[in-house]
C-alpha cells in the first residue's frame, strides 16, 4: 500500500531546485541478510558532496556515519574501483555518477567489521533538511516528501527517530488506515492529555486486552521512544484481531466511530465517560414544516462527523468547496406532489419543506468527504477524484440555525410530544448522514448525554471560527489503496505528513494539492477505474484560546504515565541491548549423527561471538537433546562441510578460543558447518587436519557377493596408492598385496587404482571420495578390470534401486476369476486358448514366497525346453503358455519366520536396440477411484500378447549382495571398454509406435544380458486395505519397464500383457508408466509403484475418456467410462463397441444411429465425427484422447464434413429468459441460411431476427442482465467464418431474438434482486459473474479481546 499517484507531497524547496540536475542512487545494504533484499532510494542535486551522500546513508539506515564503505554495484559503473572516500567533498557529478540514470551502490563492512547502529537521534541540519531524500519521483512531479520504498523495510531503518523528532507507525500489511487515525489522536492534546489522566487498574482488567491502556502505552511510545518507528500490534490485539485482520482494509471514518464507540464502553463509570461526546459530539435538527400552516414536526440527532456530498446524484458538477457542500447538507427540500407530508394539524397531505438544521458544532469537527459511490449502470464501486477545496480556518456560524421563514407556530417533537428543546433525540445519527454504502457494523453506544444543554445559537455564532489541524488521505481507487495523514503540530504550527513509518515536514502548498481533481473530463464516472490522492476526512478544532489545551509536560505528567514512561524505556533498552547481542551472536547450521537413531539432525547453533569453544559444545549439545544419549564429554565441534559431508579440521587445544575468532568473525552466512561428533566412551577422537581429505571405504566379499557399509580414514592428496594401501591395511587389517582398490568418481565412473607410485590428488581424489576395497586371491585379479567379477558386483551395486510395489486387490474367493484368459469375440490368439484357471483349492491358495518358488522352478524348466527347441517364436510362445496355466497368484499373507529360502534366477534375455524415445507418463481415471481394474480391463477379454523371455537356471543357488534373502534374478551389464560392440540395455521388444504399449512384431537377438531383480514382501501400510500386499523390491534402474512387469508376473498372478504399473508421486497422484522399452532410469530409491490389473494396450490402440454431453442440463458434461479405440478403426466400429459398454456400465440404452461422437476441446463441443470417419487418418487421436458422446432426439442429420452443426438459444428481452438449445445443421456458411433457419425454427419473421455469438466456454452462460446490451448483435458479414464471428467448426453457440421485442424496465430493488439471482447462480454453474467484489470483512473491535465473540451484539 504505497501512496503512488500523480499527486504527490512536494516540499516548496523541491520546487526551486527543480532545474538543477538530480543523481538517483539506489544503495543495497550486503551487511545483514534481513537487509540484503532491501534497497535505499536517495534522490540528490548532482552538487552534492560525496560527504553528504554518506551522512544521508547514515541517517537513512541508522549506522554511524564512517563505520561501512559504498561500493559501486552491478550498475552502469560497475569496476573494480576501490570504495568510495566518505571523506571526499568532490561532487557527485565529479565522482563518475550520472545525473537522470540510475547509480547502484552497495553498503558494505568497512575492515571486516559490520557497520554500529547509532546509539542516539541524529539531528539534521538545515542543508539536508532542503535535500531531497526519497524514491524517484514520478512523471509529472518534482519530488516526493515520501521514502516509502515498499511494504518490506529494512529493520536497521526505523531504529532512529526521524529529523522532525516524531515517530512513525508500522504497517502490519493493510493498517494504513489505523495508522492514520492513532497519528491523528496522538497530535490531538485534549484527547491525549484526557487519556493520560485515566490511570490503568491491573486488578480490574487484563493490560493486553484494556483498549485505554494499550493506547496510552502507544502514545508513551511515540512521545519518547527513539526509534524511527514502533509496532501497532499491541493495540490491535486489544482490539480482539488476529493476524488476518492485517490484510483486511477498512474506511478510516468506520474506524473512528467503531473505537470511539469502544472507549465509551471502557470508559464507564470513570473521569473519561463523556470525553468522546465532549470532543466530538455536535447536534443537529431533522425537521418537516408544513407549508400551509406552518406546523413543524422534528426530532434531535446528535453526529460524531458530518458527511458531505462530492457530487450529487445524476449531477455532471461537483461542489468546488466544503462550504458549498455543508450548504446543500441543510438545504431543505419540498414535498410535493406523491411526496405529500401528512400534516397532524391540517389533518390532510400537504405540501412540506423538509431539512436539517445544526444546533451545536462539537468541539472538533470532523467532516468526511464522501468519496466513495456506487455506480448502478455499470455495478461497480467507484470513487470520486473530484476536486473540492477546503479553508485553513473554517467559520461556521453561517450554518447554524439557518431558517428560511418563522413561524407562529409552536415547534413539536414529533417522536415524543415533548417540547423540551434537545429532550428527544436518537443515539446516533441517522444513517443517512453517517454512511457511505450501507450500514456500519460496530459496538452499539446507549447515550448518556441526554442532559446536556444545548448553547443558544446566538451565543455561538461569534464563536464558531474553526481551524484545520488533519487531513487523512486516500490515495488510490475503490478497488484499494492507501491512507496517510498531514497533521499540524500545535506546538510549532508546522504541517507534517505521517505516512506509516516515515514521518516528513510538509508545506501548506502540500495540504492543498490534496483537495483533488483529476486531469481531463472523463464524464461522470471517470474514475471508476483511476487511482488518484486526495483529502477523505478532515477534522477542525474549535478556535477558543479557553478552551486549546498544549500538550503535557513530562514534569506535569500524572504519576502512573511516569511509571510507564520509565517502563517502557526500560523495556527499549532491554531491547537496545538483545539487538546488540544479536549483532554479535554466531548463526551457524549444526549437524549430528544421533547415536541412538543413526540418523543425521539438523538445527541451528546459535552462540555469543566471546562464548568459548567449550561453552559452545554445551549450547550444541542441549540443542541436539543428548543429555540421555551420551555423555558431554563424548561430543566435540568440528568444521563440517555438509554439502561433500567432509570433515574440514577439528580444533584440537581451541577449547578456551573464542567462537567469533574461530567461526571468522559474526556473518550473515557462512560457507562451512559445524558438526557435533560422538564417539563411544572407550574410543578417542581422531585428528583432522587442514589439507586432509576424507575417504568412505567400502570392504567387498566377491564370495558373498556383499559390499560392506562404510568406514571413513583421513588421507593427504600428495599419498602415492601403495602408501594409501598401507593405511588402509593397518586399518582393517587386509593383506596390502592382493587389495585391489576402486575409486567412484561420480556416478557409474569406477576406477582402478593400480599404478602404485600415482598420488591420490593425480588420480582424482577431491574433499570427500569414496572407494570400494577387495582383497583376496582369487583368480578374479587377473581378469581384465571390466569383465571382473568385481566390476560386475559395483556396477550392480551402484545401478540398484528400492522400490515398493503395492500389488491389486486379492481376496480368496475372487482372485482365479481375476486370472481367467477367454477369447474376445472369437478373436483370440493362442494363449486365450490354451490358459486355464489358476489351480488351487479356493481359500487355500499359497504364500507370496511359496508362489516364488514354485513359478521360479516353472520359469527354470521353461527356459530349458526353450533352448531344447531352439529360437522358434511360436514354440516358445505355446510351451510359456503351458508353463503359465499351472502359476498360483501370491496371496496377502507373510511367512511367520519373516524369512524364505534364497533363490536365484539368471535370466537371460534377447535384446534389441533401443530407440531413443522420451519418457511418457499419463493420468489414469481411476486413480482416484478405490478399484483395482478399470471399467475397459475389468474382463480382461482381449486376446494376450505373449512373452519371448527366455531364462536360464545355474544348477546350484548363488548367495546374494547384503545378505538379502528373497526371490532374485540376478545379472549384471556388461561394458567391453576396448570391443566395438553395442551397448545394449532393455530387454523388451521396441515399442515402434507413440502411444501403444506392445509391439507384436519378431524381435531380433542380441547380446546375453543380465539384469538385477530381487522382491520380498513388505508390512503393509496403514490405509492400504486389506487384500493388498506390498513388495519391497530391488532392481537394477537400467532394467526396462517390459523387463519388470514380466518379474513382478508372479507376484501379480497375471501376465504383463494383463497388468498396469502406475507411478506414485509425493502427492499421491498416479500416472500410468507405458514406454516397455525404456529403463527405470527415471526412478529413485524409495519410489511407490501401485499394479493395477486390466489389459495393456497394444500397439496402435488408445485410451479414450467419452463424455455425455447433455446441452440443456445445468452441468453439460458428464464422465461416462474408458474405451479403447483402435487405429483403423472407423467411428462406426467405436460406436458398435461402446453400445454394450453404455448399457452394462452406465445403463445406457441407444442405437447406433441415435447417438454420435464428436471432438472435445475442454468442455467446448466441436467437430461431428462421421460413421466412415478413420481414426488415424481423418481424426488425429492421442493417448488421454477425450470425445463427447451426444445422444440424439432423431436420426442423424449431419452426413458430409461441408455441413455446418451450430447451438442456437432464443433470447425472450420482453420475459428476461433464455429458451433451451437448439441444434441448426447449416448446408453452407452464409449468414442468410442461419436467419432463415432461425425464422423457421422460431417463426420470427426474416426481417426481424437478430442474432449474436455466444462468448466464453459452452454453455456460453452470461447474466440476463448482459445478454441484450453486452453481446454483438446483428453483424454486418455475409458468411461466419470471418470477423467478428470466426465460426468454422461444429458447436458453435448463437443466441437470436425478435428486435421488435423491447427490453423489460426493471425498478432498482427488481434489478438488484435479479442480480443477487443471476450473480448466484453463475457462481454455481462455475461461469463468470459480471460484478464481484471482493468480500469485506466487517470492522470489529472484541470488547473481551476475542474475535470469537457472538457477533449478534452489532
Amino acid at each position: 500500500m504505497v501512496p503512488g499517484e500523480e499527486n504527490q507531497l512536494v516540499p516548496k524547496e523541491i520546487e526551486n531546485a527543480a532545474e538543477e540536475p538530480r543523481v538517483l542512487c539506489i544503495i543495497q545494504d550486503t551487511t545483514n541478510s534481513k537487509t540484503v533484499n532491501e534497497r535505499i532510494t536517495l534522490n540528490l542535486p548532482a552538487s552534492t558532496p560525496l560527504r553528504k551522500l554518506f551522512e544521508d546513508v547514515a541517517n537513512k539506515v541508522g549506522y554511524v556515519n564512517g563505520t561501512f564503505d559504498l561500493v559501486w554495484g552491478n550498475g552502469i559503473n560497475a569496476t573494480d574501483m576501490p570504495p568510495l572516500d566518505h571523506t571526499s567533498e568532490k561532487s557527485l557529478l565529479d565522482t563518475n555518477f550520472e545525473p537522470g540514470k540510475k547509480n547502484f551502490l552497495h553498503l558494505t563492512d568497512k575492515d571486516g567489521e559490520q557497520p554500529q547502529i547509532a546509539e542516539d537521534t541524529i539531528a539534521a541540519d538545515d542543508s539536508v533538511q532542503d535535500r531531497f531524500i526519497g524514491p524517484l519521483p514520478r512523471e509529472g512531479s518534482v519530488g516526493s516528501t515520501n521514502d516509502y520504498v515498499g511494504q518490506s523495510y529494512s529493520y536497521s531503518s526505523i531504529l532512529n527517530k526521524s529529523e522532525t523528532g516524531y515517530v512513525g507507525l508500522v504497517n502490519q500489511a493493510m493498517t494504513c488506515y489505523l495508522n492514520s487515525l492513532l497519528q491523528t489522536l496522538f497530535m490531538t492534546p485534549e484527547f491525549r492529555n484526557a487519556l493520560y489522566k485515566w490511570e490503568f487498574e491491573e486488578s480490574e482488567e487484563d493490560p493486553v486486552t484494556s483498549i485505554p491502556y494499550q493506547l496510552q502505552r502507544l502514545f508513551v511510545l511515540l512521545q519518547t521512544s527513539k526509534k524511527r518507528a514502533i509496532e501497532t500490534t499491541d493495540v490491535t490485539r486489544s482490539f480482539g484481531w488476529d493476524s488476518s485482520e492485517a490484510w483486511q482494509q477498512h474506511d478510516v471514518q468506520e474506524l473512528c466511530r467503531v473505537m470511539f464507540d469502544a472507549l465509551e464502553q471502557k470508559w464507564k463509570q470513570t473521569e473519561q465517560a463523556d470525553l468522546i461526546n465532549e470532543l466530538y459530539q455536535g447536534k443537529l435538527k431533522d425537521y418537516v414544516r408544513c407549508l400551509e400552516c406552518g406546523y413543524e414536526g422534528w426530532r434531535i440527532d446528535t453526529y460524531l462527523d458530518i458527511p458531505l456530498v462530492i457530487r450529487p446524484y445524476g449531477a455532471s458538477q461537483a461542489f468546488a468547496s466544503v462550504e458549498e457542500a455543508l450548504q446543500a447538507f441543510i438545504q431543505p427540500e419540498i414535498l410535493d406532489g406523491p411526496n405529500q407530508y401528512f400534516c397532524e394539524q391540517c389533518k390532510k397531505k400537504c405540501d412540506a419543506r423538509k431539512g436539517l438544521r445544526f444546533l451545536h458544532f462539537p468541539y472538533l469537527l470532523t467532516l468526511q468527504l464522501k468519496r466513495f459511490d456506487f455506480d448502478y449502470t455499470t455495478m461497480h464501486r467507484i470513487k470520486l477524484n473530484d476536486r473540492m477545496t477546503f479553508p485553513e480556518e473554517l467559520d461556521m456560524s453561517t450554518f447554524i440555525d439557518v431558517e428560511d421563514e418563522k413561524s407562529p407556530q409552536t415547534e413539536s417533537c414529533t417522536d415524543s410530544g415533548a417540547e423540551n428543546e434537545g429532550s428527544c433525540h436518537s443515539d446516533q445519527m441517522s444513517n443517512d448522514f453517517s454512511n457511505d454504502d450501507g450500514v456500519d457494523e460496530g459496538i452499539c453506544l446507549e447515550s448518556n448525554s441526554g442532559t446536556e444543554k444545548i448553547t443558544k445559537p446566538g451565543l455561538e455564532k461569534n464563536s464558531l471560527l474553526y481551524e484545520l489541524f488533519s487531513v487523512m488521505v486516500h490515495s488510490g481507487s475503490a478497488a484499494g489503496g492507501h491512507y496517510y495523514a498531514c497533521i499540524k503540530s500545535f506546538s510549532d504550527e508546522q504541517w507534517y505528513s505521517f505516512n506509516d513509518q516515515h514521518v516528513s515536514r510538509i508545506t501548506q502548498e502540500d495540504i492543498k494539492k490534496t483537495h483533488g481533481g483529476s486531469s481531463g473530463s472523463r464524464g461522470y464516472y471517470s474514475s471508476a477505474f483511476a487511482s488518484s490522492t486526495n483529502a477523505y476526512m478532515l477534522i477542525y478544532r474549535l478556535k477558543d484560546p479557553s478552551r486549546n489545551a498544549k500538550f503535557l509536560e513530562v514534569k506535569d505528567y500524572p504519576e502512573h504515565i511516569k511509571n510507564l514512561v520509565r517502563k517502557e524505556k526500560e523495556l527499549e533498552e532491554q531491547e537496545k541491548k538483545q539487538r546488540e547481542i544479536e549483532r554479535n551472536t554466531c548463526k551457524i547450521k549444526l549437524f549430528c549423527m544421533h547415536p541412538v537413531k543413526q540418523v543425521m539432525m539438523e538445527n541451528k547453533l546459535e552462540v555469543h561471538k566471546d562464548k568459548t569453544l567449550k561453552e559452545a559444545v554445551e549450547i550444541a549439545y542441549k540443542v541436539m537433546d543428548l543429555e540421555e544419549a551420551i555423555p558431554l564429554d563424548c561430543c566435540r565441534l568440528v568444521k563440517y562441510d555438509e554439502f561433500h559431508d567432509y570433515l574440514e579440521r577439528s580444533y584440537e587445544g581451541e577449547e578456551d578460543t573464542p567462537m567469533g575468532l574461530l567461526l571468522g568473525g559474526v556473518k550473515s552466512t557462512y560457507m562451512f558447518d559445524l558438526l557435533l561428533e560422538i564417539k563411544k566412551p572407550d574410543q578417542v577422537f581422531q585428528s583432522y587436519k587442514p589439507g586432509e581429505v576424507m575417504v568412505k571405504v567400502h570392504v567387498v566379499d566377491i564370495k558373498a557377493e556383499s559390499v560392506a557399509p562404510p568406514f571413513s580414514v583421513r588421507a593427504y592428496l600428495n599419498q602415492t596408492v601403495a602408501e594409501f594401501k598401507q593405511l588402509i591395511s593397518k586399518t582393517i587389517q587386509l593383506p596390502a598385496e592382493t587389495m585391489r582398490i576402486v575409486l567412484e568418481r561420480c556416478y557409474n565412473d569406477l576406477r582402478l587404482l593400480n599404478v602404485p607410485s600415482k598420488t591420490l590428488k593425480a588420480e582424482g581424489f577431491f574433499r570427500s571420495n569414496k572407494v570400494f576395497v577387495e582383497s583376496s586371491e582369487s583368480l578374479d585379479h587377473q581378469m581384465a578390470f571390466t569383465d571382473s567379477h568385481l566390476w560386475k558386483l559395483l556396477d550392480r551395486h551402484a545401478n540398484t534401486i528400492r522400490l515398493f510395489v503395492l500389488l491389486p486387490e486379492q481376496s480368496p474367493g475372487s482372485h482365479s476369476k481375476r486370472t481367467v484368459y477367454q477369447k474376445a469375440g472369437g478373436d483370440s490368439g493362442n494363449m486365450d486358448d490354451a490358459c486355464e484357471r489358476v489351480k488351487g483349492p479356493l481359500g487355500s491358495l499359497k504364500s507370496v514366497e511359496a508362489i516364488l518358488e514354485e513359478s521360479t522352478e516353472k520359469l527354470k524348466s521353461l527356459s530349458l525346453r526353450q533352448q531344447q527347441d531352439g529360437d522358434n517364436g511360436d514354440s516358445s510362445k505355446s510351451t510359456e503358455t503351458s508353463d503359465f496355466e499351472n502359476i498360483e497368484s501370491p496371496l496377502n499373507e507373510r511367512d511367520s519366520s519373516g524369512s524364505v529360502d534364497t533363490r536365484e534366477l539368471e535370466q537371460q534375455i534377447p535384446t534389441s536396440d533401443p530407440e531413443n524415445f522420451q519418457s511418457e507418463e499419463r493420468s489414469d481415471s481411476d486413480v482416484n477411484n478405490d478399484r483395482s481394474t478399470s471399467s475397459v480391463d475389468s474382463d480382461i477379454l482381449s486376446s494376450s500378447h505373449s512373452s519371448d523371455t527366455l531364462c536360464n537356471a545355474d544348477s546350484a543357488p548363488i548367495p546374494l549382495a547384503n545378505g538379502l534373502d528373497s526371490h532374485s534374478i540376478t545379472s549384471s551389464r556388461r561394458s567391453k571398454a576396448n570391443e566395438g560392440k553395442k551397448e545394449t540395455w532393455d530387454t523388451a521388444e521396441e515399442d515402434s509406435g507413440t502411444d501403444s504399449e506392445y509391439d507384436e512384431s519378431g524381435k531380433s537377438r542380441g547380446e546375453t544380458q543380465y539384469i538385477y531383480f530381487k522382491a520380498e514382501s513388505y508390512p503393509a501400510d496403514e490405509g492400504s486395505g486389506e487384500g493388498h500386499k506390498w513388495l519391497m523390491v530391488h532392481v537394477d534402474k537400467r532394467i526396462t519397464l517390459a523387463t519388470f512387469k514380466q518379474q513382478l508376473e508372479p507376484f501379480v498372478g497375471a501376465l504383463s500383457s494383463h497388468f498396469k504399473v502406475f507411478r506414485v508421486y509425493a502427492s499421491n497422484q498416479e500416472f500410468e508408466s507405458i514406454r516397455l522399452n525404456e529403463t527405470l532410469s527415471s526412478f529413485s530409491d524409495d519410489n511407490k509403484i501401485t499394479i493395477r490389473l486390466g489389459r495393456a494396450l497394444k500397439k496402435g490402440e488408445y485410451r479414450v475418456k467419452v463424455y455425455q454431453l447433455l446441452v440443456n442440463e445445468q452441468e453439460p458434461c458428464r464422465f461416462l467410462l474408458d474405451a479403447v479405440f483402435a487405429k483403423g478403426m472407423t467411428v462406426r466400429q467405436s460406436k458398435e463397441e461402446l453400445i454394450p459398454q453404455l448399457r452394462e456400465q452406465c445403463g445406457l440404452e441407444v442405437s447406433i444411429d441415435r447417438f454420435r461422437l464428436r471432438k472435445k476441446t475442454w468442455k467446448n463441443p466441436g467437430t461431428v465425427f462421421l460413421d466412415y470417419h478413420v481414426y488415424e487418418e481423418d481424426i488425429n487421436i492421442s493417448s488421454n484422447w477425450e470425445v463427447f458422446l451426444e445422444v440424439l432426439d432423431e436420426v442423424e442429420r449431419m452426413k458430409s464434413m461441408s455441413q455446418l452443426a451450430v447451438l442456437a438459444r432464443r433470447w425472450r428481452p420482453t420475459e428476461l429468459i433464455l429458451d433451451p438449445f437448439q441444434e441448426i445443421v447449416l448446408e453452407s456458411s452464409s449468414v442468410d441460411e442461419l436467419r432463415e433457419k432461425l425464422c423457421e425454427i422460431s417463426g420470427i419473421p426474416l426481417e426481424d431476427v437478430e442474432f449474436a455469438k455466444g462468448r466464453g466456454t459452452f454453455p456460453c452462460d452470461m447474466s440476463v442482465l448482459e445478454i441484450h446490451q453486452d453481446l454483438d448483435w446483428n453483424p454486418k458479414v455475409s458468411t461466419l467464418n470471418v470477423w467478428p464471428l470466426y465460426i468454422c467448426d461444429d458447436g458453435a453457440v448463437i443466441f437470436y431474438r425478435d428486435k421488435t421485442e423491447e427490453l423489460l424496465e426493471l425498478t432498482d430493488e427488481q434489478r438488484n434482486e435479479l442480480m443477487k439471482k443471476e450473480s448466484s447462480r453463475l457462481q454455481k454453474t462455475g461461469h463468470r459473474v459480471t460484478y464481484s467484489p471482493r468480500k469485506e470483512k466487517a470492522l470489529k473491535i472484541y470488547l473481551d479481546g476475542s474475535s470469537n465473540k457472538d457477533l449478534t451484539q452489532d
